[in-house]
C-alpha cells in the first residue's frame, strides 16, 4: 500500500473521511485499501484479514456510502442493510464503530441478539431502521414472528463468516440469506477463507472479488510466543503468578465451566478477574466487559466466545490455560494482544499429556514458540510478565436491584427459541439474581507464595480501580461498596470453593458447562 493512500483516494465520500480523520484515522489498513475500491463500486467482495486488521471499517464504509447515496426512504419493518456476526459482543462492537459514521448521515441502526428482551427490538423495527446488526438466532426468531422482512436489503454483510461456520450457524445464515434480494450487494469478511464457507460464497456471492491482505498463518510480527511445560498440579500456581503481574491479561479456557471456575479461583486468591462465556446473560456480559475495559478487573477469563472480534486496548498477555483444539482458534485467541502495532506475549500452558497436541497445533498455526519446562519461581515467569506481583483482592459483584422475575435484561428463554451468539444454558439465570458465595472473604489468600523476584507477601497494596471499595491488607475483610464491583480479600487455597466473583448467578442455578 502506498504511503500516499488515503480514504478519499480510495473513493470514500468526504463526509465519512472527515469523521474518520476527526477520530485520528487517516491511513487505511491493508484490508481496507485492498477492498474499498471494489466494494464502493458495488461489487461483491470476499475479504480475508487477521483479527485486528480493520475489517469492520472495510465493510461499514461502503455500506454507509451506498445507503447515503440511495433514494429509498426508511420504512417500518424493512431495513436497508443487514450485518450478520456470530456473537453479541461482536455485534455491539460493530455498532460502536459504525455509530459515529452513521449519525452525520442520518442513518439509523439496531442491534438484534438474544439474552435480552425482544420487545424493544420489535418496537424499533416497527418504527423503522436503516441497518440491522444481528446474531443469526434471534434474527430468525423475529423473521418467523413477522417483526421484519429482508426484501428491502441493499447490502448484506457476513462478518467472521468462518467463525459462524465453526459455531454451526451456517444453516440459519443460509435461511436468512435466502430472504435477501439476489440483486443486492454481498460482502463477506473473515479471518480465514476455507471450505467451511465455500457453500456461502458459491451460493450467494455474484462474481466476487477476492482480497487477502495477509497470510492466514503468519502471526503478528510483534507477538512473542511461549509454551510453558508445567506439571498439572502447578498449573494454577503458574496462572496466579502470571495474572498477578501488571497489565491486562486475557486467559482462555476450553469450557464454560472451566472459565467460571478459574475466575473464582483467581478472585479467591486476590487477582481481580471477570468471566466471559455463553452461559452468562447479556447483563452479566456487559458488566464484566465494562469492569475489564475500565480496569476494575485486570484479567478476563473467557472461552472462545472472546477469541473473535472483541477489542480491548493494551492487552499485554494472552494465556491459553487450555490449548485450543485447532490452530485457527489459537491464532484468533492470540490476536487479543499485539494489536495496532503494539507488542504482545502469548503463553500456552502444556501438561505432559498435551505435548503431541500442542506440537501439532503450533505447526499448523505456523508459529515458532519457545518451550520452557517450569514451575512457580522460575525466572522465565518474570521475563515474560515483568513487574511486581500484586494481589489487591478479587472482585465481588454487587447485583443491581431489578424487578422480580428479571435477570440481566431478559428471562431465560424456553422451548425452541434461539438467542443468537451463545445463549445461557436452559434453566440458568444470570446477571441479576442473588450472589452465590458472595460477601467479604477472610484469610490471607495466596499472598505468601513466591513468584520469582518481587513477590508481595500477604497481598501488597496497589491503587484500587475506580469505585474498588478498598485494598487488601494483611488478609482482613474489606469494607462494603455501593458500586457495581468491589474488591474483597481472598480466602486462601486454590480450590475455588471459597467466596469468589459470581457474575450475579442465582443460588442453585445450573452451573455453566
Amino acid at each position: 500500500m502506498s504511503v500516499d493512500t488515503t480514504f478519499p483516494s480510495l473513493g470514500v465520500p468526504d463526509a465519512l473521511a472527515t469523521v474518520l480523520a476527526a477520530r485520528g484515522i487517516t491511513v487505511p489498513t491493508p484490508i481496507q485499501a485492498a477492498t474499498l475500491p471494489d466494494s464502493l463500486a458495488g461489487r461483491d467482495v470476499l475479504g480475508r484479514g487477521r483479527t485486528g486488521s480493520g475489517k469492520t471499517y472495510a465493510f461499514v464504509l461502503p455500506m454507509l456510502a451506498r445507503l447515503a447515496a440511495g433514494k429509498a426512504g426508511r420504512q417500518p419493518k424493512r431495513p436497508r442493510a443487514l450485518v450478520l456476526a456470530p456473537t453479541r459482543e461482536l455485534v455491539t462492537q460493530i455498532q460502536a464503530a459504525m455509530a459515529p459514521l452513521a449519525e452525520p448521515l442520518g442513518i439509523t441502526s439496531l442491534t438484534i441478539f438474544g439474552g435480552v428482551g425482544q420487545n424493544p427490538q420489535v418496537s424499533a423495527l416497527r418504527r423503522g431502521v436503516d441497518v440491522v446488526l444481528a446474531c443469526p438466532g434471534r434474527l430468525e426468531d423475529l423473521l418467523q414472528q413477522g417483526a421484519l422482512t429482508l426484501d428491502g436489503v441493499e447490502v448484506t454483510v457476513l462478518d467472521e463468516a468462518d467463525h459462524m461456520a465453526d459455531l454451526g450457524f451456517l444453516p440459519g445464515v443460509k435461511r436468512i440469506m435466502d430472504k435477501t434480494p439476489k440483486q443486492g450487494q454481498r460482502l463477506l469478511f473473515s479471518a480465514t477463507l476455507d471450505a467451511g464457507i465455500d457453500v456461502i460464497v458459491k451460493r450467494y456471492l455474484s462474481n466476487p472479488v477476492t482480497h487477502q491482505a495477509d497470510s492466514a498463518q503468519s502471526p503478528v510480527s510483534t507477538m512473542a510466543h511461549h509454551i510453558f511445560h508445567v506439571h498439572r498440579d502447578a498449573r494454577l500456581d503458574v496462572l496466579l503468578d502470571l495474572t498477578s503481574a501488571p497489565g491486562r491479561k486475557v486467559v482462555f479456557t476450553r469450557t464454560k465451566h472451566g472459565a467460571k471456575k478459574l475466575a473464582k479461583q483467581l478472585n479467591a486468591s486476590g487477582v481481580p478477574a471477570v468471566e466471559l462465556h455463553g452461559n452468562l446473560g447479556q447483563g452479566a456480559r456487559d458488566r464484566n466487559m465494562a469492569a475489564f475495559h475500565e480496569g476494575k478487573a485486570s484479567t478476563l477469563v473467557a472461552t472462545d466466545i472472546a477469541a473473535r472480534g472483541i477489542h480491548v486496548d493494551d492487552v499485554s498477555l494472552v494465556i491459553h490455560a487450555d490449548p485450543p483444539v485447532e490452530h485457527k482458534a489459537y491464532l484468533h485467541r492470540s490476536g487479543r494482544t499485539a494489536r495496532a502495532g503494539n507488542d504482545g506475549t502469548v503463553i500456552t500452558l502444556m501438561t505432559d499429556d498435551q505435548v503431541a497436541d500442542v506440537r501439532m497445533l503450533t505447526n499448523k498455526a505456523g508459529i515458532r514458540a519457545k518451550t520452557t519446562r517450569l514451575g512457580v519461581g522460575h525466572p522465565m515467569l518474570l521475563e515474560v510478565a515483568p513487574g511486581e506481583r500484586v494481589t489487591t483482592g478479587g472482585l465481588t459483584l454487587v447485583a443491581p436491584a431489578q424487578p422480580a422475575g428479571r435477570s440481566g435484561g431478559g428471562q431465560p428463554r424456553r422451548g425452541s427459541g434461539r438467542s443468537g451468539g451463545g445463549r445461557p444454558a436452559e434453566g440458568s439465570r444470570t446477571g441479576g439474581g442473588a450472589r452465590t458465595g458472595g460477601g467479604s472473604r477472610t484469610g490471607g489468600g495466596r499472598g505468601g507464595r513466591q513468584a520469582g523476584s518481587g513477590q508481595g507477601a500477604g497481598g501488597q497494596q496497589r491503587p484500587a480501580g475506580k469505585g474498588s471499595g478498598g485494598q487488601r491488607s494483611g488478609g482482613r475483610p474489606m469494607g462494603g461498596s455501593t458500586t457495581a464491583y468491589s474488591t474483597s480479600t481472598g480466602s486462601g487455597g486454590s480450590s475455588g470453593g471459597a467466596a469468589a466473583f459470581s457474575a450475579g448467578s442465582r443460588a442453585g442455578a445450573r452451573r455453566g458447562r
